[in-house]
């Protein structure tokens, strides 16, 4: 239990990092691939530690961004997707963006499996 909260407070952590430092949301896939081979977690672990702490680290942007300006953009963007509200729309956003880290969290544990000796 220990290594699972572990494992995804350092996805979020080294996203937020990575994010301050680089452009461009593909740090939402490569991060929990190398997190989870360097990790060496094992099968369905990593997709939900992927999920989890890309997850976390999109809401804690998107939160970052859209308070200060009271909901705006996030406010436009659902009624240009025909979603009743903002929440929704950030709801969204962070499904997704867990999504793709679970993927690559999940990649990472095959790649894992597949080069451990047994």
């Amino acid at each position: 239990m220990k290594k699972t909260i572990i494992v995804a407070c350092v996805m979020a952590f080294l996203g937020g990092i990575f994010s301050l430092f680089m452009s461009g949301l593909w740090i939402a896939a490569v991060l929990p691939f190398i997190v989870t081979v360097s990790m060496q977690v094992k099968g369905r672990q990593g997709f939900g530690l992927g999920f989890l702490g890309i997850a976390l680290l999109w809401l804690v942007l998107i939160l970052l961004k859209d308070v200060p300006n009271h909901h705006i953009l996030s406010t436009r963007m659902a009624g240009l997707l025909s979603l009743p509200n903002a929440a929704l729309f950030i709801l969204v956003n962070v499904f997704l963006g867990g999504l793709i880290g679970g993927l690559s969290g999940w990649s990472g544990a095959v790649m894992n499996k597949a080069f451990r000796k047994s």
